[in-house]
């Protein structure tokens, strides 16, 4: 076995970091110093010394050489620990079994590499009883390291200890932004920024290791000219557990009888802010004496709750229990359980993450929720955003905690709901077959149809619920979109030099897409205007009116109308047959209503016209289809002084309207009956959100 350099290089991702290569040492002499003491009844206190000589490589270019060595004593270079060094993928490790072994990746080697372009190892060990030394020197041409690139000679007399050095700082390894701070080096590789980083990185770890081990000491020197700077970290320096251990039962409630299993031992740690700036809230499962498995997310999802301190200090939680012991997989990076229960679970007596993770959520938010979260104003929020109600919280059983925002609260009442929902849908079908293979004249039939009734009944309002809720946001939100873009205040109403505005087309096409009809899109929002417009047969938008469907096969409007009334428009027919409403909506019933928009700047009173000639075109042009039409010019301005005084003021004074016949004035033939009204966008913005004021009723939402 021989392990490519070259091709780890090539194959495994660069690590950035300044401090990696640290990182990489201080794991493995721990892991090395834990198999030393596994095997030997006593050993000395685990120690590890680094070292970092930093000098300038060029007076004028001011580039550093950064030379690092790390020496422990742990068990060295023994014949197994060469067979790991060169097998990439090893399971050395893992398959050792020893307490407070960490995590095994096999990749962590390949960053010496990446970042330096030589490497020694010199390694005192014993073997059968003899004491040996071990060598290794990789350089750039290096390209295949074996068992065999080893130089073993005897040690008679040397301590055992194993010293790892590395020459010649890549600039490839660099991001562009480390590279423009080479002037930084002499701080970034300072005693004091090293110790900093591997004390807060290594934190748990070594918490756990003093349990393990007791004493330990790192040392940490650097010299940059003739000056040498030392700092250390020892178990003195780790912080003592806050209180007793807290025993918090495992439970599991997915199952139809709630199941209790092994004491979930919780240890807690806390960091002041002020001295641990750069630390955040972790919850972390442990067994075999190491951290194995992360949990935070599951109960502060965001990244900024977690690096938000409580109270001033940030929360180590170190979780540990037999169940944990008894199921960590052999690469300690998590657990042989499932990640949540199914009903094969419980049947076996089972217990999953999800119960782990649910059972320690009482404990874990009672240590870290601020004095100042207020659980109440996240729910009205929630209602405010996403028509989710207190009651359909409650409904659901979803826990409201800190570190909740009001998106994935929403999802989880949804998602909880839409399952009854799928699950209800189930049991109706599976009851209806069941009641299709009984007899009407048995007494069976009946209790079966009294259980498919009741069964529905009951599954009403969780559909009624979830449908209402949605419709609440989306109508929320478009009526808080068109008022935004009534006042011009849409993003992408910003001004452009040069550019005309395009606000009465962006208006337009909040309540229907222009240049579509309904066999186009069912995607529309005409119930902003008014609820009953919502289910007509036939909505078309800024489409030629020879376009215009009566029904899949047919028009609305025919070639050879009244001869009499093509006369009335013959001296401008071609303008006539281009032309086209805003929005334009037909019933079989034989009404149609009409709808013109006009830009926020553009007066109401000098296109009131429009809507009668429309009105006149569409009923000569229906050959006596269409009789009845509703008209509605809707803008921001109206000079009251030129309104036709046949019209009438709302009570409000926001608007006008009037009721008029069509005529033919050369016959006085009355070929319909027009409604118009003037509104103000405003208007029918209050109008529309006093209708969902309804619907937010019902389900308990309150308006801002």
């Amino acid at each position: 076995m021989a392990l490519d350099v070259p091709g780890g290089r090539k194959n495994t991702a660069v690590n950035h970091s300044h401090y990696v290569v640290f990182e990489e040492m201080l794991s493995n002499a721990i892991d090395s110093y834990l198999i030393r003491r596994s095997r030997l009844a006593t050993v000395p206190p685990f120690k590890m010394s680094v070292g970092v000589k930093i000098s300038q490589a060029d007076l004028f270019d001011a580039t550093f050489n950064v030379e690092i060595s790390c020496t422990d004593n742990g068990v060295g270079f023994g014949e197994d620990e060469v067979k790991a060094f060169v097998t990439k993928d090893s399971t050395y490790k893992d398959l050792l079994q020893i307490p407070g072994i960490g995590k095994c990746k096999g990749a962590g080697r390949i960053q010496f590499f990446h970042h330096y372009e030589r490497m020694n190892i010199d390694s005192v060990f014993e073997r059968d009883g003899e004491i040996q030394r071990r060598q290794l020197q990789v350089d750039d041409s290096t390209r295949l390291v074996s068992e065999q690139s080893f130089v073993t000679t005897p040690a008679h007399g040397s301590q055992i200890e194993t010293t790892f050095t590395l020459k010649g700082r890549r600039p490839s390894a660099l991001t562009p932004e480390q590279k423009a701070d080479e002037s930084l080096i002499p701080q970034i590789f300072s005693a004091k920024a090293i110790a900093d980083h591997l004390y807060t990185t290594f934190l748990q770890r070594l918490i756990i290791l003093k349990k393990l081990i007791g004493n330990f000491r790192i040392e940490v020197e650097s010299r940059h000219g003739d000056i040498p700077i030392k700092e250390f970290i020892d178990e003195k320096k780790l912080p003592d557990p806050i209180g007793e251990v807290a025993h918090i039962p495992l439970m599991c409630d997915h199952g139809k009888e709630l199941r209790n299993g092994s004491k979930l031992s919780v240890t807690r740690y806390s960091f002041a802010q002020e001295i641990f700036p750069n630390f955040q809230h972790e919850v972390a499962l442990c067994a075999n004496s190491a951290v194995v498995q992360q949990i935070t997310k599951r109960y502060l999802r965001n990244a900024t709750a977690r690096k938000r301190p409580t109270s001033g200090h940030f929360e180590l939680l170190l979780v540990e229990s037999q169940l944990l012991e008894d199921t960590v997989n052999q690469q300690r990076d998590g657990f042989n359980i499932p990640a949540t229960c199914t009903e094969s679970d419980t049947l076996k007596d089972e217990f999953s993450l999800e119960d782990v993770v649910n059972s320690l959520e009482d404990y874990v938010f009672q240590i870290i929720t601020p004095p100042d979260f207020d659980k109440d104003v996240l729910v009205r929020s929630t209602e405010q955003r996403f028509g989710i109600t207190r009651q359909m919280m409650e409904r659901t059983n979803i826990k409201i905690h800190y570190g909740d925002n009001e998106e994935n609260i929403a999802r989880r009442v949804l998602k909880t709901l839409q399952e009854e929902i799928v699950g209800d849908t189930s049991s109706l079908f599976r009851i209806k077959d069941e009641l299709l293979k009984l007899d009407p004249r048995s007494n069976d039939f009946r209790l079966k149809i009294s259980e498919l009734a009741w069964k529905y009944t009951s599954s009403i309002k969780t559909m009624d619920m979830t449908n209402l809720s949605q419709l609440v946001v989306r109508r929320s939100a478009m009526i808080e979109v068109l008022d935004m873009a009534v006042d011009g205040l849409l993003k992408c109403q910003t001004p452009e030099p040069g550019k005309k505005n395009d606000n009465e087309r962006i208006i337009h096409n909040i309540f229907f897409p222009r240049g579509k009809d309904s066999t186009d899109t069912s995607e529309h929002d005409i119930w902003l205007l008014n609820e009953e417009y919502q289910y007509f047969e036939y909505i078309a938008s800024d489409k030629p009116l020879k376009s215009i469907k009566w029904s899949a096969s047919e028009n609305v409007f025919e070639p050879d109308i009244d001869e009499s009334l093509e006369e009335l428009f013959a001296r401008n027919n071609k303008d006539h047959e281009e032309k086209r409403p805003d929005i334009a909506l037909f019933t079989k019933e034989g009404a149609a209503i009409i709808i013109e928009f006009k830009a926020p700047d553009v007066g109401l009173q000098e296109h009131i016209p429009d809507l009668a000639q429309y009105a006149r075109l569409l009923a000569a042009k229906s050959n006596g289809r269409i009789k009845k039409f509703y008209g509605y010019l809707i803008g921001c301005t109206i000079d009251e002084t030129r309104m036709d005084g046949d019209y009438t003021q709302f009570p409000d004074g926001r608007g006008f309207f009037k009721s008029q016949q069509l005529k033919n004035f050369a016959n006085s033939m009355v070929y319909g009956e027009l409604y118009t009204e003037v509104l103000l966008y405003k208007h029918f913005i209050d109008r529309a959100s006093a209708r969902l004021h309804v619907y937010k009723d019902k389900l308990r939402v309150q308006l801002n």
